[in-house]
């Protein structure tokens, strides 16, 4: 839903009519990375703080310094706070802002992926590493090798192969990268150097990891997203182009790219044959919700697909102060998704 809204939205009916309730109320969270452990369920949020920073489109005021990992022992139980599993102090190249994560488990080890801004005010991913799935994770004294941008999200291949998908424009800095290296020119402006409208759209990074999943082992690739008739979806397309939040899962054989498209608030996905793409649009999985932002994962818990995501009803529509939440996903027998209304009518 968005931002100029707001002003206009009954909250207290809002939430009676919201499709699912905050997993957490004691502490905001956003970007929920949720996977099952075990055979219990730990979702990897952002932590978001009121760090008092002025809104702009650079996404100066998501300030988050922390993670906590959120478990739940059922789909239906109680969500639990296990409490700090990772601080920036903590992390010697990160100066600031610790944005969506993920988390991937491999041997016995969790690992914690995030992005944060090093002192040069540049997003890099780093890792960290823990015996438990809710830490503390202690973080590699460097970011990933070639790793640029934000939102990381990780999958694990049958073969015991990993993938890191990563990506996001705007205040994510992607465009500043076109070149191969970070443009720095126009630091205030987050469109700078976006494509043109009827030009390709930006596309989400892909690279395998290595056997240890702390660095890449090839160069990132570009995720294609492409329309119906097989073309890439365009800049200036932007209720189906990539804006941020990629995820991957999948379903039946098929590889499904899940993202957000940021100013039009929107989870759409589309459909691959392969981790690498490139991957066909196909639809919608969630309409907008209160708050700017729409970031989400897709994990199968029992055999039951369900979609994680936040958004701002919690605090009443501040844009920074988000709740994740969750709801089930149901699939067509063609393999798409059926379109999730945050809010009933």
């Amino acid at each position: 839903m968005p931002e100029q809204a707001i002003d206009h939205i009954d909250f207290e009916t809002l939430n009676k009519k919201a499709l699912s309730k905050p997993l957490v109320s004691h502490i905001y969270t956003a970007d929920p990375s949720a996977h099952v452990f075990n055979n219990k369920i730990y979702i990897y949020p952002s932590h978001d703080v009121d760090a008092g920073e002025a809104f702009d489109d650079l996404g100066s005021h998501f300030a988050m310094e922390d993670y906590h990992v959120i478990s739940m022992d059922s789909i239906d139980s109680v969500a639990v706070d296990n409490g700090l599993a990772l601080h920036v102090n903590d992390v010697p190249w990160a100066e600031k802002q610790m944005w969506a994560p993920d988390a991937a488990h491999k041997n016995g080890k969790y690992y914690l992926f995030f992005p944060a801004k090093g002192y040069d005010g540049i997003f890099r991913i780093g890792v960290a590493v823990s015996d438990s799935p809710i830490g503390p994770f202690k973080p590699q004294p460097e970011a990933i090798k070639g790793s640029f941008s934000i939102d990381p999200a990780v999958l694990e291949e049958n073969d015991g192969s990993y993938y890191m998908y990563f990506g996001g424009i705007w205040g994510g800095q992607l465009q500043r990268w076109r070149t191969g290296t970070f443009n720095a020119e126009h630091p205030e402006n987050p469109t700078a150097h976006l494509p043109k409208d009827n030009e390709p759209a930006l596309t989400a990074k892909v690279a395998k990891m290595t056997d240890d999943l702390l660095e890449f082992s090839e160069t990132p690739k570009d995720v294609v997203i492409l329309d119906e008739k097989g073309n890439p979806i365009l800049a200036g397309d932007n209720e189906r182009r990539f804006f941020e939040g990629p995820w991957v899962h999948k379903y039946n054989g098929k590889y499904y790219f899940s993202y957000s498209t940021g100013d039009t608030h929107l989870i759409c996905y589309a459909i691959g044959d392969n981790p690498y793409g490139p991957f066909t649009y196909k639809g919608k999985i969630l309409n907008p919700v209160v708050g700017w932002t729409s970031h989400h994962s897709i994990c199968e818990v029992n055999g039951k697909w369900y979609l994680f995501y936040h958004d701002s009803s919690l605090s009443k529509g501040v844009t920074h102060l988000r709740s994740i939440k969750v709801a089930e996903i149901t699939y067509n027998d063609d393999g798409t998704i059926n379109t999730l209304n945050p809010y009933k009518d």
